[in-house]
């Protein structure tokens, strides 16, 4: 505060003196201003030494000289990008919100998972979030209102202590417990009831349709043909955690996957192919190639971590995982505790149920993942907990440190492209506004990362897990700083619903 103090003093001397400063003019006031950064920006591919001036939480100056607001960053030597979208975080809670502002996300969506009760969970975080959020309707919840009669909301709803391992799993319980929706098969009237149920979420605002077939094996051909007709007629994608893999190497679920978005006509989103494919990542992106070569709208994902994680009791983990995956028990990290299981203890924890950490990648095949240029980048960030996975907290700040500064495995510019731009394409035609998101250019949207190439860096990790980013210098959300100096800025609420609208026609 003290050198915005002085900058102001000096402006006004030089003003009363008849001196005028760059880029300064007698009508115009900036709420923001970020003067001097490496700007770039993934849409025009302008990357130059820049300031920019914010205004009613839009960027409406770049400009090449300085420029004089209420509040101004000193960006030399930091890179200036679009604030980080990310189509995959379960960690929909203030504490979540919090990791991920400290990794550079400006949105953070649930498009996996979703939600069955969207006007609530949209409600719950009105004028609270730290971060823009969103969920898509969840075929899972739908599943389970049409099989149990209950509306399950989100894995997360409400504020949680970080620590409150015991909370959430009363929380998550209400999805796994009962099993009819994981095992069943639905009948015709069953997949009408879970269809008009998706619909009631999308009149709603949930973005897209989330699909998790790994989790529902009794979701048979019809009802997911029946769920794929319906995405494409409302004009928005199916964001997909596709079935199991039946062995090593088996390519059936995403040639179906890809066959069912194909017969409909419906755009395709598929949620971290890295750990769904595994040792058969090339190939099913060769896959995802010839797809989008033969005009099929599809896209992908991956998080840059040789772990998945999970809970214990839910289908991947029915009897014969160990040789569908190509693990045993000892790949299999408890979250609670820390520690790695054994046949016993694995039997134990599955009959209790929680989440689980999954070993089950190499570092190749997430090194191929990450440089592919058709993949983005999303967390899949579990609730953040104590020992939970990594991801929540730093899957931004080690793709830009890991795979930029150290492997060079993708540009600079590439991972912006990956960490903002792409995720907004992704949205852009249903969700009127990420039209504004991913970019930095004059109109757009001013949320924005303030980082340092050098210094930036992930520090959580699979035995300390609830540990900030570093190198992520400020992050703007709407215009309003919501880090500021590597630190979070105390009651700092400016996120907003994202919410999609209907492109049917009717």
């Amino acid at each position: 505060m003290k050198r915005m103090t002085i900058r102001t003093s000096l402006i006004t001397v030089l003003l009363v003196g008849g001196f005028a400063l760059p880029g300064l003019a007698s009508d115009e006031a900036y709420d923001v201003v970020v003067n001097g950064g490496r700007v770039m920006d993934p849409e025009s591919g302008l990357d130059a030494i820049r300031s920019l001036g914010i205004r009613d939480g839009k960027v409406v100056e770049i400009s090449r000289t300085a420029l004089v607001g209420d509040e101004t960053i000193d960006a030399a030597g930091l890179v200036v990008a679009p604030g980080f979208i990310d189509l995959h975080v379960h960690g929909q809670h203030d504490v979540g919100y919090d990791y991920m502002a400290r990794d550079g996300v400006t949105t953070a969506l649930d498009l996996e998972a979703g939600v069955k009760g969207i006007e609530d969970f949209l409600a719950e975080r009105s004028g609270k979030a730290r971060i823009h959020y969103g969920a898509a309707a969840g075929h899972i919840g739908s599943r389970i209102y049409v099989k149990h009669g209950f509306s399950t909301g989100h894995v997360m709803t409400g504020s949680i202590d970080g620590g409150a391992f015991g909370w959430f799993m009363k929380i998550v319980q209400r999805w796994f417990k009962p099993t009819a929706w994981m095992h069943e098969e639905a009948d015709s009237e069953e997949i009408i009831e879970v269809v008009r149920s998706l619909r009631d979420e999308l009149d709603a605002g949930a973005i897209g349709v989330g699909m998790g077939l790994a989790y529902t094996p009794g979701a048979g051909p019809d009802e997911i043909r029946s769920i794929f007709e319906f995405a494409s007629s409302r004009g928005v994608p199916c964001f997909v955690h596709m079935e199991e893999q039946k062995g090593v190497g088996d390519m059936g679920p995403i040639v179906r996957l890809i066959t069912y978005a194909r017969d409909a006509d419906a755009a395709l989103h598929i949620v971290h192919i890295n750990s769904s494919s595994r040792s058969s990542i090339d190939k099913y992106l060769a896959l995802v190639e010839e797809a989008r070569a033969t005009g099929l709208d599809v896209t992908t994902e991956a998080y840059p971590y040789t772990a998945g994680s999970t809970m214990i009791e839910s289908a991947l983990f029915d009897e014969g995982f160990r040789e569908r995956r190509g693990i045993d028990y000892g790949d299999l990290q408890w979250v609670a505790t820390g520690e790695r299981l054994t046949e016993e203890t694995f039997g134990k924890y599955r009959a209790q149920g929680g989440p689980v950490i999954i070993h089950m990648m190499k570092p190749e095949w997430i090194d191929r993942a990450i440089a592919h240029p058709l993949v983005m980048i999303a967390s899949d960030g579990m609730p953040m907990i104590e020992g939970t996975h990594p991801r929540g907290a730093g899957t931004h700040a080690r793709v830009l440190g890991l795979y930029v500064r150290e492997k060079g495995a993708v540009t600079l510019m590439d991972a912006i492209r990956k960490l903002s731009f792409m995720p907004a394409q992704r949205l852009e035609a249903f969700v009127p506004a990420m039209a504004n998101k991913g970019r930095l250019r004059v109109g757009a949207d001013a949320d924005i990362t303030v980082f340092d190439i050098m210094k930036v860096t992930d520090r959580a990790t699979f035995d300390d897990s609830l540990r900030y980013s570093e190198g992520i210098n400020y992050v703007l959300v709407d215009g309003m700083l919501v880090v500021r100096d590597g630190e979070l800025v105390e009651g700092a609420a400016p996120g907003k619903a994202i919410v999609a609208v209907d492109r049917s026609g009717s």
